[in-house]
């Protein structure tokens, strides 16, 4: 019994005396890449960054070229694993020694599994119907063809590379899986990156690329189950038990799945954790169940995937909370493990290099001439269907997959995985350039109704109704269509207004109807007023991203932001048309001028919100020795931040810009403040200087006053002091390159993002002349219409709540704020630009703002103009308006 106790004890110390040693550190002495099984955290740790680092490294050069991420992270194991780095005398020692490779692959396993997970949420049957028959039709063709190449050309490579111990028939079925495959998940990138997803050819090979993935995994769960069966007769097993849990699958499981989720209100508020946890839990018991079976556990993920149910965005709420982990952290480390199985110094000489050219050219030839001829079949033309084929040879992860399973399974050797992985890479590789040498913009042909990125849920039609614009007339000159942009649900509150402030004066107003004391000059016969609400979604390289934009006929009628304006429309009997556009930040200027040309548009509305008041001041001081400097409007307008918040509206101000220099249509920004009730404004005041956006201003403002319940003051502005003349006002190209030179303004525009003033063409005596002359006959026509009697009646009943003036003074921006905070609340309207306007406010707008101790607001100016930013530095105004007419030389 000693001896016992005494042997117990030992060997605990022992334990003890290793335990406390492994817990050491750096200080101590210890090697922090000595790897030991009792704690391989520290090694992964040293690794995982590795990885990620150059993965990102890679992908930050290779995305300059629009390529997907997945090359860049192939590229990263490669280089890590024997071709390269692990060459270098105790790299691969150090960094992936061989006892610690098996928890590296354990934890890539794991984020593998999690990623066929959320493939198999990206896969939507409804895209499918999109072109069922010409998307089944090609992706057959073109795995058929391929499939029958792959087994071709497995027999030289059996009797060149593979011994004989591997049954000709296991490496023949791997050869043509891996021909026949098509990354579904990286088609879907390389589509959003070259901005394919709203074209014919983008939705074709969408719903072709579901059907290849589908059939593709299942004759590589075939294959698999071939493998691992030791006879015939376990084969047939090992599929029937396939199926029949398939069956299980998709028919009890998920009804039981969907009927939880709307019990939990998952369809509705997003998944809450409880079906999140019964959804990871059918996850890994689906994976545990194919594995066991024998089929690989990743198919079990991907069948879970599938049966999650679709409705209210739920598989797309659920990819939003998996897909940012399993992307930077799970599947560069699976990149990483097949890198390091990977060695192209194997492919050394004339026979081996000869076959893997033959790989890559029988590969492309199957899929790119199988999907060419039979899309052309089906009326494409040849351009469209070419690309189409390019399209469908792309490769990338899921033939890493097949390799992987057939290299772990011992059909392949090391040399044939590495000529399989060259093939893969060259022809990912290939995708984007030969797609945008054979599909240039110019060439696109945009989806119709139903299959493409952007919908249209009510009104006309989605062709071009530029032709359908309602005349405006000296009789009728009310602007009747609206295009109202709506990107964050925070602009709701503001658009609403600015919608309701336009729209014709019954609505909103069920007792101004009903009453019977109206006198004859305020039924004023409108037009048709419609609104045509634009909600933009940003479209990123995420998974859930590109989910969104193949489920837009779901979005658009769940979207909370386009379900309130939707309500707004009804309850105020308006003609609301509700369109839905996912696309690139970059490409949503275009995106709106598009859409106001497309419907015709009069008037595109734009929100921008700040977090907080513009300024607490209503009053302008006498003289700038009693000015007391209160906090920064322009805080509040940039979100109130400057890192992240500022950044945003940064962000915000360029797409602004962009509109006002990109859009043929007359565009109203709404700058709105957000706590002062813009809804109970009743009064205008808006100061005339001149100019073409000031001539629409004014023209805006009468038809505001439309509504009953609506004044306004209007005063045209001079100076009485000529010493400014001939100061030639500084343009908003200077100010852009001026901001994007001078990193004080607090930001960096790109040098090669030119944001110019739409109208800063070069003004001679003719064009101001001309321009003054235009001022002088509109202002007459408005100012002085109760002197003609041939001013139409629904002129007289708006022009009668406008209180006319004129002034002039030395400083007429301090005059103007002056008279605008007499009105509290008031709505400021504003032209953007005072072009050929003959006032020059710089040296005074510098003035006002030094008054108030602002600096640096060049970005603000550059945004909204001189008035504009003189009212928003006061803060007198309730809300500003920003006008500018349309730009007929936009491209």
């Amino acid at each position: 019994m000693p001896d016992f106790l005494n042997a117990v004890v030992s060997d605990v110390s022992g334990h003890w005396k290793r335990g406390a040693t492994g817990q050491g550190g750096l200080l101590s002495g210890l090697d922090p890449t000595a790897f030991t099984t009792s704690d391989p955290l520290r090694l992964w740790i040293i690794q995982m960054g590795i990885v990620i680092t150059l993965g990102q490294l890679l992908a930050l050069g290779l995305g300059k070229i629009k390529q997907p991420k997945v090359i860049a992270e192939v590229l990263a194991g490669i280089l890590l694993g024997p071709t390269a780095m692990g060459r270098i005398p105790g790299f691969t020692e150090h960094i992936f020694p061989a006892q610690s490779l098996p928890y590296f692959s354990l934890v890539a396993n794991i984020g593998l599994c999690l990623f066929l997970f959320i493939i198999g949420l990206e896969i939507d049957g409804s895209i499918l119907k999109r072109s069922a028959r010409s998307s089944v039709v090609i992706a057959l063709s073109a795995i058929t063809l391929s499939f029958g190449l792959g087994a071709a050309i497995s027999v030289p490579l059996y009797h060149n590379f593979i011994g004989p111990s591997i049954k000709f028939t296991y490496f023949m079925l791997f050869t043509g899986v891996s021909f026949s495959i098509t990354a579904f998940p990286v088609l879907c990138r390389i589509l959003t990156a070259l901005k394919l997803l709203d074209t014919t050819v983008g939705a074709i090979v969408l719903s072709a690329g579901v059907c290849n993935d589908v059939v593709g995994w299942s004759l590589l769960a075939l294959a698999v189950a071939l493998v691992n069966a030791t006879s015939g007769l376990a084969a047939l097993w090992i599929l029937l038990t396939s199926v029949a849990f398939i069956a299980f699958l998709m028919w009890p499981v998920r009804i039981a799945l969907l009927w939880f989720a709307t019990f939990t209100g998952s369809t509705e508020n997003g998944p809450t954790m409880t079906f999140m946890t019964v959804t990871i839990l059918i996850l890994w018991t689906s994976a545990f169940f194919t594995d066991i079976v024998g089929v690989n556990a990743i198919f079990g993920a991907f069948l879970a995937g599938i049966i999650v149910p679709r409705e209210g965005g739920l598989a797309i709420s659920l990819t939003e909370k998996l897909e940012d982990m399993v992307t930077i952290v799970f599947l560069p480390l699976y990149f990483t493990y097949s890198g390091l199985n990977t060695n192209l110094g194997l492919l050394n000489n004339g026979i081996t290099w000869g076959f893997t050219i033959a790989i890559i050219c029988l590969d492309f030839t199957g899929k790119f001439s199988a999907c060419t001829i039979t899309s052309r079949i089906f009326g494409m033309s040849w351009r469209e269907s070419s690309t189409i084929g390019s399209l469908m040879t792309c490769k990338g992860l899921v033939e890493l997959i097949v390799l992987n399973i057939g290299l772990a399974a011992g059909i392949l050797t090391p040399t044939v995985f590495s000529m399989f992985v060259f093939e893969a890479l060259v022809l990912t590789f290939m995708t984007t350039p030969l797609v945008s040498w054979l599909y240039p913009p110019e060439r696109r042909v945009r989806a119709p109704a139903g299959a493409g990125i952007s919908r249209a849920s009510t009104g006309d039609s989605d062709e071009d109704k530029g032709d359908r614009k309602s005349p405006m007339t000296e009789d009728q000159p009310w602007r009747s269509r609206f295009a109202v942009v709506l990107d964050k649900f925070d602009h709701m509150s503001g658009m609403l207004v600015a919608t309701q402030l336009l729209c014709p004066p019954s609505l909103g107003q069920p007792s101004v109807r009903s009453t019977k004391s109206i006198s004859a000059s305020d039924k004023i016969k409108m037009p048709a007023f419609s609104v045509d609400a634009l909600r933009l979604i940003e479209l990123s390289d995420r998974t859930s991203a590109v989910m969104k934009s193949s489920a837009v006929d779901t979005l658009i009628r769940t979207d909370p932001v386009l379900g309130v304006f939707r309500t707004f429309g009804e309850l105020n009997d308006l003609s609301v048309s509700l369109s839905l556009s996912i696309v690139p930040y970059e490409d949503m200027p275009d995106t709106v001028a598009d859409h106001a040309k497309r419907y015709g548009s009069h008037l595109v509305l734009l929100p921008w919100l700040p977090s907080s008041n513009f300024g607490d001041t209503n009053e302008v001081p006498s003289s700038p020795h009693s000015m007391k400097v209160e906090p920064n409007p322009f805080d509040a307008l940039f979100g109130g931040s400057k890192s992240n918040g500022k950044s945003t509206a940064v962000i915000h101000s360029q797409f602004v810009r962009r509109v006002f220099a990109e859009s043929k249509t007359d565009v109203a920004l709404f700058i709105d403040r957000a706590d002062a009730g813009t809804g109970s404004v009743r009064h205008i005041f808006f100061p005339f200087f001149g100019g073409p956006d000031d001539r629409l201003a004014l023209e805006f403002v009468v038809q505001l006053c439309a509504n009953p319940r609506t004044s306004a003051t209007v005063v045209r502005m001079s100076k009485s002091s000529a010493e400014s003349a001939g100061v030639q006002r500084p343009s908003l190209v200077h100010l852009e390159k001026k901001a994007s030179l001078d990193p004080d303004h607090g930001m960096h525009v790109s040098s090669n993002i030119i944001f110019p003033d739409p109208a800063a063409g070069q003004s001679n005596t003719v064009t101001r002349f001309k321009s003054e002359t235009a001022d002088s006959i509109l202002w007459a026509r408005y100012a002085q219409s109760h002197l003609s009697s041939d001013t139409p009646p629904s002129l007289c009943a708006a022009l009668s709540r406008i209180n006319f003036s004129e002034h002039s003074s030395p400083i007429p921006l301090h005059s103007a704020i002056q008279m605008a905070s007499a009105h509290t609340p008031v709505l400021v309207v504003v032209g953007r630009s005072q072009r050929l306007a003959g006032e020059d406010h710089t040296l005074e707008l510098q003035k006002i703002l030094e008054e108030r101790g602002i600096v640096g607001q060049d970005v603000v100016r550059q945004t909204i103009g001189d008035s504009a930013t003189a009212f928003v530095a006061s803060g007198c105004a309730t809300a500003v308006v920003v006008l500018q007419a349309a730009n007929v030389n936009a491209d």
